[in-house]
């Protein structure tokens, strides 16, 4: 059985999910993420692949973790010069910052940032896609 995938880009405006068809998996989405999302199929990209509002990817990894096991997670940062340290601190899953998402949350410290000032950081410049593999056991069932 193939793992299911989330993968979030920092330029699109929609999650990327794909996950082993299944009859019911639009109702099973509807289920775990609400009635009110509109989870669109884009079988023209990715057979399978469905496209669903950013807001939702904790909840999404959680769900799809639970019933298949694993899913691999995939979240793209771009990268600018500059990151902050609101960054640290930031408390949201949805995070685009300069940082690739290293100090994200309160992540660990890359050596080739450089703190300038009190708040700053600066650092190279370019996009990033992190993999992450989410397992049911992370998650309180």
């Amino acid at each position: 059985m193939n793992r299911p995938w989330v993968r979030r880009g920092y330029d699109e405006t929609r999650l990327w999910v794909w996950m082993p068809y299944k009859a019911g998996n639009r109702n099973w989405l509807h289920n775990a993420l609400g009635e009110r999302i509109r989870p669109r199929r884009n079988n023209a990209v990715s057979p399978g692949r469905w496209e669903i509002a950013k807001p939702h990817l904790r909840v999404l990894i959680e769900s799809l973790a639970k019933r298949f096991g694993q899913v691999d997670v995939y979240l793209e940062f771009s990268t600018t010069e500059r990151c902050d340290r609101k960054c640290q601190t930031a408390a949201r899953d949805d995070c685009t910052c300069s940082c690739r998402g290293e100090h994200h949350g309160g992540g660990t410290y890359w050596t080739d940032w450089l703190l300038v000032g009190e708040d700053t950081l600066i650092g190279p410049v370019g996009r990033v896609e992190r993999h992450y593999v989410a397992r049911r056991s992370d998650f309180v069932l």
